[in-house]
């Protein structure tokens, strides 16, 4: 059988028109490339289907179609060109049943390689000589002249990408970025919800996870934020008391920074009609941790006395707050200067300016057997001072670390003179002195559905009642994170600091 192609067809048509026959894929030197089993035989298939479209005959093949395989000289020989070899193909045995059944006996191996080769190029030929020819007509339907569809109606199809703040590193303002990712129809799974949100809290614990000081946050990238509040767009199976429409509170371990999230049903709260979007951000995180500080640890009851550090930030104004709800507790809140006058108006008793006075003397000449409560976000040496300031029966609960924070970017001086500080007491000491020291932590908490859900609940009771409302700093939108983790850690605010997806607000 000769070299042409066209002759070999015209001498074994009724091989041509059922199947090459049997084809057997060897090791040889540059016939082929070094591809799976299953790719050679899904080739061949397409070589079979395209043969038995001609039928019996001769055979054009500039009319068959281009297929994926690059041409491979005879077996045996080498590209030209080119000095490396070819990988060798695993060998792989591929009998038609076509063949089989026309009778004609199987071929070589070598044989039937260089065949295979001869075909696949006189078709690669065929393609490139069809190339140039105009295309055949379609029916209407495929016609690619039709006019295009209106701008409008392409953008209603394709919904505008959905904005979300990620966390790429460690360091400073700097590392969170405004991002966008494909909107996509709302899919949330059983016992979830899909919303919409209109406003994200933005807490000391975020700034802290920027630094990479904040052990609940997920491996990088991700979108920080622990709460926020919106509008239900769809729900998961099983979900049976929230609906589409619905205005919720979010409290999530991570994941709120974004114009859309889906959370499970069980950490969402449904807000009172008279709540704001804004006041929902800012109440679960740091009124739950004010309202268990106080009351379940601190058992606090009238007459107590109280220290609030950072009495003007989100959770210092929320344990003010709660202070005045308990008859004649006494409230000693620590912030600078400029802030006193909203922290009096708030309720705080006795402001202190701990820039440029001690506040253990200042709350000795003032109460000298000291306070009942200590609320101690700030740690280290801090810790010590606070249990030290305690009455009989006192107790100091501490609930975060916000002396690690004395920049934009994790100073190890900080943290090592923090930990070199820390404070440490033994149970026979706790025993003689009649005091508690307590740890609080809300992240761990978030597997305390019941709980949470239960201190939420009489939150939201104060709320209808008057007793207790979050009180808003500032608004930020997405576009100006920087500025709003600013305005927290260079201690700004007076208040909640919030983000909005939406357009940036007066603040």
């Amino acid at each position: 059988m000769g070299n042409s192609v066209e002759g070999w067809a015209a001498a074994s048509p009724p091989l041509c028109s059922q199947a090459i026959g049997t084809l057997v894929l060897t090791q040889c030197e540059g016939t082929l490339e070094s591809k799976s089993p299953l790719h050679f035989i899904e080739e061949e298939t397409e070589v079979l289907r395209s043969l038995r479209h001609y039928g019996p005959g001769p055979l054009r093949l500039s009319a068959m179609p281009r297929l994926a395989r690059r041409p491979a000289p005879p077996a045996g020989s080498r590209s030209r060109g080119s000095s490396r070899r070819a990988p060798p193909s695993p060998a792989v045995h591929f009998q038609s049943s076509c063949a089989l059944s026309s009778g004609v006996p199987a071929m070589s191996a070598e044989r039937e390689v260089a065949e295979a080769a001869t075909v696949v190029a006189a078709a690669e030929a065929g393609a490139r000589e069809d190339a140039s020819l105009p295309p055949p007509k379609t029916e209407a339907a495929s016609d690619p002249q039709q006019p295009a569809a209106p701008e409008g109606a392409a953008a209603a199809a394709s919904p505008p990408p959905l904005r979300c703040l990620v966390l790429t590193g460690f360091g400073g303002y700097d590392k969170v970025k405004l991002q966008s990712r494909p909107a996509a129809p709302p899919a949330p799974g059983p016992g979830q919800l899909t919303l919409r949100l209109r406003a994200c809290g933005l807490n000391f614990a975020d700034l802290m996870a920027r630094q990479g000081l904040y052990d609940r946050l997920p491996p990088l990238p991700v979108t920080p934020g622990m709460e926020g509040a919106g509008v239900v767009i769809a729900v998961g199976e099983g979900v049976s008391d929230r609906k589409a429409g619905d205005r919720v509170m979010v409290l999530n371990r991570s994941g709120m920074w974004q114009e859309e999230v889906t959370v499970p049903s069980v950490q969402t709260f449904l807000m009172p009609e008279a709540m704001t979007f804004e006041e929902a951000a800012a109440l679960l995180v740091n009124y739950i941790t004010a309202y268990m500080v106080l009351f379940d640890f601190g058992n606090l009851r009238p007459g107590h006395s109280v220290l609030v550090h950072m009495a003007a930030g989100g959770v210092g104004m929320a344990a003010v707050q709660l202070c005045r709800t308990v008859e004649n507790v006494t409230v000693f809140g620590t912030a600078s200067a400029s802030k006193h006058e909203a922290l009096k108006e708030n309720g705080v008793t006795h402001p202190i300016d701990y820039h440029t006075t001690d506040y253990v003397d200042e709350i000795k000449k003032i109460s000298p057997k000291g306070v009942d409560i200590v609320m101690d976000p700030l740690g280290g040496s801090d810790t010590a001072k606070g249990y030290n300031l305690l009455k009989p029966m006192g107790k100091v609960v501490t609930y975060g670390m916000a002396n690690l924070l004395t920049g934009p970017k994790r100073n190890l001086m900080a943290l090592a003179r923090t930990w070199w500080n820390q404070f440490s007491v033994t149970a026979l000491q706790l025993l003689q002195a009649n005091r508690a020291v307590c740890g609080f932590h809300l992240g761990y908490l978030d597997g305390e559905v019941e709980l949470v859900s239960g201190v939420v609940a009489r939150l939201l009771a104060l709320y209808n009642q008057g007793h207790i409302k979050p009180h808003i700093d500032s608004v930020w939108p997405f576009e100006k994170v920087a500025d709003a983790m600013k305005q927290m850690q260079e201690k700004k605010n007076v208040g909640k600091v919030l983000l909005v997806p939406g357009p940036e607000k007066e603040n």
